[in-house]
């Protein structure tokens, strides 16, 4: 199936504080009118868990075209991620100020380096 850019899809945040304050005075924090958020922010108190069902939640959403996640973060609920296969939302794994992003635990990128071979970048 094709799947076509469409008008009014948010960007969903899952990070630490900083970087969900940073996208949020950047305007991308909207409630719908069911009252849930298009962000969560994760601390020392946040669970797995509960990191999980946000996750979840959010690829279930229409609106929700991309989650931004901060790569310590995804880290933790790496097996959900990895079993999003779908392109819309597109899973986007961030740094963040205390932890620096590295390519080789990045899951899209993993795929995106299995669909091409040396060959096709000369």
């Amino acid at each position: 199936m094709a799947h076509t850019a469409q008008k009014g899809k948010l960007i969903a945040v899952i990070g630490d504080e900083d970087t969900c304050t940073g996208f949020l005075l950047g305007g991308i924090g909207e409630i719908n009118k069911k009252r849930e958020a298009n962000f969560l922010v994760v601390n020392k108190n946040t669970s797995v868990m509960e990191i999980e069902e946000h996750f979840r939640e959010f690829i279930k959403r229409p609106d929700i075209a991309i989650i931004l996640i901060n790569q310590n973060v995804a880290e933790m609920i790496r097996h959900v991620i990895d079993n999003h296969t779908d392109p819309i939302p597109a899973v986007l794994e961030i740094p963040s100020k205390e932890c620096p992003y590295d390519a080789s635990k990045d899951s899209i990128l993993r795929r995106a380096k299995g669909m091409f071979s040396a060959e096709d970048f000369r």
